[in-house]
């Protein structure tokens, strides 16, 4: 739902050098006490970990191939403290923050991408942890470290690699449920803004709710829409959702009859609990449907324990999905859903004495 404009926003905010106060002023982080407080005051590292996992074409080379290109920007601004032989970057880090005393803000962006493409590399998956742990757990140079992906924090053995964080996910946003996406008073006023139905935005993009939050919308399809005058489906397909489909063709436990009862509009009862935070231990169809909810392709009701799918796009997705994945059954299942849907209609406006179709 847009986790990397927010991690360019953070980057813009905290960022040395930066002029980014004009950029927020008019918006209500402005008007906060601490606002000047931070502003543009922290040495910012932006890592974007599927960028280096493409340069450096395998998970087991990402890690020094993130240190090499890191080191050499770094030395770039601090040629007189970052020698020609450093390698590690914990060290260089270390070495800026010991002689300029300007702490460094760290954000992560697509933490989770190894465990996503590379899902049953272990060997990979425990390096790159290992790494993330050594470059952020304890160090006084890190006064801030964010990280964004689908995935919860990854756990290997029976210890946490990353306990330091605090989480934030479709399951449980806490605090920042409001921020997930927008609002119902914010998509109100932009539909007013740019003349466009409410309504309409409500049944295509509405459904995601939190505990403090009951209508959440996603926030760059409502940006597609009111600048594209038109209401569709402007979702994006990920290599986590293709490889899913694996999954779901398995069918744990029944999945195909859940997801075409939740196509349905029915609410299904999960257990999110089993989940291993992976793309490879499934257990059964709570996993499943677990994982669709950090995809955000399923909404999550936390009091009720229940997953449904949550607005017209994301019903439109799965139905596109099930159409080239071979799910004959399903698809019939539906049409027939559909046909009963009418006939019900039929018959409820036949008894009124109304004719169908009629406005």
């Amino acid at each position: 739902m847009g986790i990397s404009m927010t991690a360019e926003m953070l980057a813009a905010y905290y960022g040395y050098g930066c002029e980014a106060r004009e950029m927020f002023q008019g918006l209500e982080i402005a008007e906060h006490p601490s606002f000047t407080e931070h502003l543009n005051r922290y040495d910012v590292l932006f890592l974007n970990v599927q960028d280096f996992l493409s340069r450096a074409g395998n998970a087991e080379g990402m890690v020094s191939c993130l240190q090499e290109v890191v080191i050499r920007e770094i030395r770039k601004m601090f040629p007189q403290l970052i020698s020609e032989s450093e390698s590690y970057l914990m060290s260089a880090l270390e070495q800026v923050y010991q002689e300029t005393n300007r702490g460094f803000v760290i954000i992560i962006d697509e933490w989770d991408c190894i465990f996503r493409v590379e899902k049953c590399d272990t060997k990979s998956q425990t390096v790159y942890l290992d790494f993330l742990r050594a470059l952020l757990k304890d160090k006084s140079y890190v006064k801030l470290a964010y990280m964004t992906g689908i995935l919860p924090i990854k756990k290997y053995g029976t210890h946490s690699a990353l306990n330091m964080f605090d989480e934030y996910s479709m399951m449980n946003p806490g605090i920042l449920a409001q921020y997930v996406g927008f609002t119902e008073e914010e998509v109100n006023t932009l539909c007013q803004r740019y003349d466009m139905d409410f309504a309409e935005a409500k049944r295509w993009y509405d459904g995601y709710q939190f505990r403090k939050v009951a209508h959440v919308y996603s926030p760059k399809s409502v940006v597609d829409a009111m600048l594209r005058e038109h209401f569709d489906s402007y979702w994006s397909q990920t290599e986590t959702y293709e490889a899913l489909k694996i999954y779901i063709d398995m069918n744990f436990d029944g999945l195909k009859d859940t997801i075409v009862s939740m196509l349905g509009g029915i609410r299904c009862k999960i257990n999110p609990r089993t989940f291993q935070n992976d793309m490879a231990t499934f257990q059964g169809k709570d996993d499943v449907l677990t994982l669709l909810v950090h995809l955000g392709y399923l909404a999550y009701d936390v009091e009720c324990k229940e997953t449904f799918i949550p607005n017209q796009e994301v019903e439109y997705e799965f139905a596109t999905a099930i159409q080239g994945a071979g799910w004959n059954e399903v698809i019939k299942a539906i049409e027939v859903s559909e046909e009963l849907l009418a006939a019900t209609f039929v018959g409820i406006f036949q008894r009124k004495g109304i004719l169908y179709g009629d406005s």
